[in-house]
């Protein structure tokens, strides 16, 4: 896969990286561009959707769709080229292509949806929380630095039985699926907090 833009929210991470993928007239999805960029060094791999504008050498879009590593994928977003004609692929497309990241905006929303629900009482602690480490920051940023790090020294006491406990109740696959996360980043997850090697018996 060649560079392109993605997005990404903090708490799913590459379990649901999302992008613009391209789709040509045949509905195949069309190679990475490769640009030369001479002094002998090497080329680039591009993928990002605003490259394929049917220049000498490079497919023609047809059709933009938003994609996610989970394997999902969006509805597609058609590109009119009549109406198209000579104008940058960047700005034309650009409706289509909010249309893509929107779609994904409202996958990775199922997604948080989907998993296992926190106490209200939770999370208002953890907005409080960051509402009042942030208001520190603005008074006295060293102070918040200290808040941060005992934040931190909490969370992984709470999160060292936590996860153990998590590996002794549950399989990898309903880990993966209560915290939105892929299996592999699921189990990597767990070894973090739970301070044993991922793939360990």
């Amino acid at each position: 896969m060649g560079e392109r833009e993605v997005w990404v929210t903090e708490e799913f991470g590459a379990s649901h990286e999302g992008a613009v993928e391209v789709l040509l007239a045949a509905g195949t999805v069309p190679k990475p561009v490769y640009f030369d960029v001479g002094s002998g060094t090497a080329g680039r791999q591009v993928s990002q959707w605003s490259v394929y504008d049917g220049r000498p050498g490079i497919p023609r879009a047809a059709a933009l769709r938003a994609v996610c590593s989970c394997g999902w994928k969006g509805p597609e977003q058609q590109l009119d080229w009549e109406a198209i004609g000579q104008q940058d692929l960047a700005e034309a497309g650009d409706g289509q292509a909010d249309a893509c990241e929107r779609a994904w905006d409202a996958h990775t929303a199922a997604v948080e949806a989907s998993t296992i629900p926190l106490p209200e009482t939770i999370t208002m602690l953890l907005e409080q929380l960051e509402e009042e480490i942030d208001k520190l920051a603005k008074t006295s940023p060293i102070a918040a630095v200290r808040a941060a790090r005992r934040t931190e020294i909490t969370a992984g006491h709470i999160g060292y039985w936590a996860a153990r406990s998590t590996l002794h109740d549950h399989t990898p696959n309903q880990a993966a699926a209560a915290l939105g996360l892929t299996e592999s980043a699921a189990r990597s997850e767990l070894a973090r907090l739970g301070r044993y090697h991922p793939y360990a018996g």
